[in-house]
């Protein structure tokens, strides 16, 4: 088994924790800045993320939310990919926890994905690592339009 690594992204928003909280918790939003998905913000609910199916991996996130502390911590579990895919596709056993601070002029919202084991998840962690910033930029665009 190798070393575990986690991804971490931030950047304060000039938005109210209330208002990127709906971003990060409403399905259709979630769909805009990630993926097409099943969430719903309750402790305990399973949800998938949807994309493009790779080798003998068929594009499916298995995802759990472990923790919805409205409007301060969203944390859910992160599961997909196949043994079989070395690189793109490859399995995944992973935590997302967004937090919301409230500064002055807006909030500071961090993201860690945590979880990835070096070297089997190289290649998803290099992909992932700047397409998490990406997603930041998206969220801020989507929670702009209200």
């Amino acid at each position: 088994m190798g070393e575990t690594h986690a991804i971490t992204v931030e950047k304060v928003l000039p938005y109210t924790a209330e208002k990127i909280w709906r971003t990060l918790t409403t399905s259709d939003r979630i769909t805009k800045w990630l993926m097409p998905n099943d969430f719903a913000p309750a402790v305990g609910h399973r949800f998938n993320f949807h994309t493009k199916p790779m080798g003998d991996w068929d594009g499916v996130v298995h995802c759990e939310v472990l923790d919805c502390d409205p409007p301060r911590q969203l944390r859910y579990s992160w599961k997909g990919g196949a043994d079989t895919n070395p690189e793109y596709g490859s399995k995944l056993d992973t935590i997302v926890t967004w937090t919301l601070t409230p500064v002055e002029g807006g909030t500071h919202l961090r993201m860690v994905h945590d979880g990835f084991v070096l070297p089997g998840n190289r290649f998803a962690f290099d992909m992932m690592s700047p397409g998490w910033g990406r997603v930041l930029d998206a969220i801020a665009r989507i929670t702009s339009e209200g």
